[in-house]
């Protein structure tokens, strides 16, 4: 197979993976979103959100894969402003985290067990470093530096998944109320540092 065709099956490949980021986040972050609220869980409701913000990474990627494809590459001022857009939604994300977690624990107030949420950040213990390792891999081949970077934002969701899973776990196992909170508030610096990294300007690939 010449360099060419390699490039071409590397990039649908690129686009296949960002296809099932996109999808599974989707679904992923409407489940947690909507368990989180039922729960009154802050930990699972902040993972769904930030879930969602995940698919605005997987979507550029996808974008710029099958633009490539067709003989027409995005400029970096797209992925630019798709990236600060991002790490804007993220910052937000965190004010909500600190505000909500904050209330939760002045009012004591004790969210309901989830086992819908315990079952699909587990699923997600799992779904996310197959992921990231894939993508890692061709990032590596296609020499993309945005391809690397979403493959650390789709580990970052599994660290998301397991301090999601730990509070929610604590909280209907051993009724730590308090554990779902604190759970929430321990995703604060990674993502502050994802959101902050993502507001700065990132060179396109060449």
């Amino acid at each position: 197979m010449d360099s060419a065709s390699n490039r071409v099956a590397l990039l649908q490949r690129g686009v296949t993976l960002e296809s099932v980021t996109v999808g599974y986040n989707a679904l992923e972050g409407l489940v947690a979103v909507s368990a989180g609220v039922a729960a009154g869980s802050v930990a699972l409701t902040g993972f769904g959100i930030d879930s969602v913000i995940e698919v605005t990474s997987g979507g550029l990627l996808w974008w710029r894969f099958r633009a490539e494809l067709g003989s027409a590459p995005l400029g970096p001022a797209v992925e630019r402003r798709a990236a600060r857009g991002a790490g804007l939604l993220l910052l937000a994300l965190a004010i909500y985290i600190v505000v909500d977690s904050t209330r939760v624990l002045l009012t004591f107030h004790r969210p309901e067990s989830s086992g819908l949420g315990i079952a699909l950040t587990t699923l997600s213990l799992i779904v996310m470093p197959l992921l990231a390792r894939a993508k890692l891999r061709v990032a590596a081949a296609l020499g993309s530096r945005a391809l690397r970077a979403d493959a650390h934002e789709t580990i970052v969701c599994a660290w998301l998944s397991a301090t999601t899973l730990l509070g929610l776990a604590f909280n209907a196992l051993l009724g730590w109320w308090w554990a779902d909170p604190l759970a929430a508030l321990a995703m604060l610096p990674i993502i502050i540092r994802e959101g902050l990294e993502a507001w700065k300007e990132r060179e396109g690939d060449a």
